[in-house]
């Protein structure tokens, strides 16, 4: 029982570190003076290496014959993935990191939206509530809240955010319609054909010889691959086994609080109380949405 006990607390432990890891990406990616999609490009591959040395030295098997199986699903939500990142890393630039970190964080209402349609599932409602306060969030965290529209800057900044909500939101269709295949071949193959896919659409759109980056871009750059990706990925699947998926949907919103929380203290960047109210109605409404609805007993009894 004890160690049952020990098992399930370190598996909180890696769930929550690899949170606290991915809330800070938004602050190292500001400092990378590289285009978005090399970014992204650079963060498949390094996290896909660094997952490789994990499976080899703990001398796990790859199972291909799942990965082939799903193989079409996996190039949907793998170009979804890649695509998913180039868009959150522009919000980054256009708008502050907590607002695009919010942005993002609407990816659980987009999902109880289309749950009904994709997957048929029933909406309550109580989930239809959750989209409406979500929604009112949005109006706050857009800036509409203190009397008027966003800039040009801002403006784009939500909709790289939102648009990178819809591509997560994507992601996850995509693993729900995955059958007998393990997280981490998932998450590899992922990874790996993200990385294929971007390499072509940055050579039509990018001229690599002008692009410049210094030492300290490409030690931010190796830390986004392997921190963000690698460390955070292999942590957050290794626990995932030992915890219910309810906890980890749960813990999932450590990631938004201290992206936030990180980019008000190390980039100086502003929070209003509107943001504040619009932070507490998204995460708030996605968070509840995630919670467990009591089933009520009939007349019988049962």
């Amino acid at each position: 029982m004890k160690t049952s006990l020990r098992a399930e607390t370190g598996a909180k432990l890696s769930v929550l570190l690899s949170m606290a890891i991915w809330g800070s990406v938004g602050i190292f990616v500001r400092y990378i003076p590289l285009p978005s999609s090399v970014i992204a490009l650079a963060r498949g591959v390094i996290g896909l290496a660094f997952l490789l040395l994990v499976v080899l030295l703990r001398a796990q098997r790859v199972d291909f014959a799942a990965i082939r199986r799903n193989l079409p699903v996996l190039c949907i939500s793998s170009v979804a993935l890649g695509a998913n990142w180039i868009l959150l890393f522009e919000a980054y630039r256009f708008t502050t990191v907590a607002t695009a970190t919010l942005c993002y964080y609407f990816a659980p209402i987009l999902l109880i939206v289309a749950s009904p349609i994709l997957l048929k599932e029933k909406l309550s409602r109580r989930k239809v509530l959750c989209v409406v306060v979500a929604l009112v969030g949005m109006v706050f965290v857009s800036g509409v809240a203190e009397g008027g529209l966003p800039g040009r800057d801002e403006a784009l900044g939500i909709a790289f955010g939102l648009l990178a909500a819809v591509l997560y939101a994507t992601v996850v269709l995509m693993n729900k319609k995955m059958r007998d295949i393990a997280a981490f071949d998932r998450t590899m193959t992922q990874l790996g054909l993200s990385a294929v896919v971007l390499l072509p659409y940055i050579l039509l759109t990018e001229n690599l010889s002008t692009l410049q980056v210094d030492a300290m871009g490409i030690a931010l750059l190796a830390v986004v691959g392997v921190v963000h990706t690698g460390i955070a990925y292999a942590l957050y699947f290794g626990a995932l086994d030992r915890l219910k998926a309810q906890t980890a949907a749960i813990f999932s919103y450590v990631d938004p609080v201290l992206a936030i929380v990180f980019s008000a203290l190390l980039l100086r960047e502003p929070l209003t109380i509107y943001s504040v109210i619009g932070a507490v109605l998204i995460l708030g409404s996605a968070l509840v949405s995630e919670l467990p609805e009591r089933k009520r007993s009939d007349s019988t009894g049962r």
